[in-house]
Parts: structure tokens; C-alpha cells; sequence
């Protein structure tokens, strides 16, 4: 898997935006991408050292619209954690 496959976006929510302030970071990743390939690739994209990485996988909801039946996208979000002293300035400056 390549570097710019593993990590898509980050996650903007109220709860997310709280987490900055402790060098805590959210963001959707790739569903087959491990920790430690979150954490390598963070790392060379971002020049920050990663703490810990601790990952989520979500699975489809079903919904309906009338008298179709279907499925919302399955998704995996990564909490990443930055060493004291490391600082992301790409969200903060959103």
C-alpha cells in the first residue's frame, strides 16, 4: 500500500477539534492499513513523532429509503497521539 492510500482525511467534529490541545489527532485511514503502517506513514508525511496509534473499525449501517434497502460505508478512524513537544500545524490552522 502506498504512502497517500493509507491516510483519506481527518475527522472535523467538536470532540476532534478538543483533542488538539493534547496533541491528540483524528483521521480516517485506509481499512486494511495496520498501526504500525498509520504510524510510518504519519510520520514521513507529517516530519512529527507519533506516540501511539489506536484504531476503530466501523461497520455499514443499514438504511432505508422507501422500499429500498441499502448500506452506509464501513469506515476504520485512527486516533493518533504525538510525542510532548511534537506539533501538527496543518489543522490548527482550519
Amino acid at each position: 500500500m502506498h504512502l497517500t492510500e493509507v491516510i483519506k482525511k481527518p475527522v472535523l467534529t467538536e470532540k476532534s477539534y478538543l483533542g488538539h490541545a493534547g496533541n491528540v489527532y483524528t483521521f480516517l485511514v485506509d481499512k486494511k492499513a495496520n498501526k504500525t503502517q498509520i504510524k510510518k506513514t504519519f510520520e514521513e508525511i507529517f516530519e512529527v513523532k507519533v506516540e501511539t496509534v489506536r484504531t476503530m473499525n466501523y461497520s455499514g449501517k443499514d438504511k432505508r429509503m422507501g422500499k429500498f434497502v441499502g448500506k452506509t460505508n464501513a469506515y476504520k478512524k485512527a486516533i493518533i497521539v504525538l510525542k510532548d513537544g511534537e506539533k501538527l500545524d496543518v489543522l490548527n490552522d482550519l
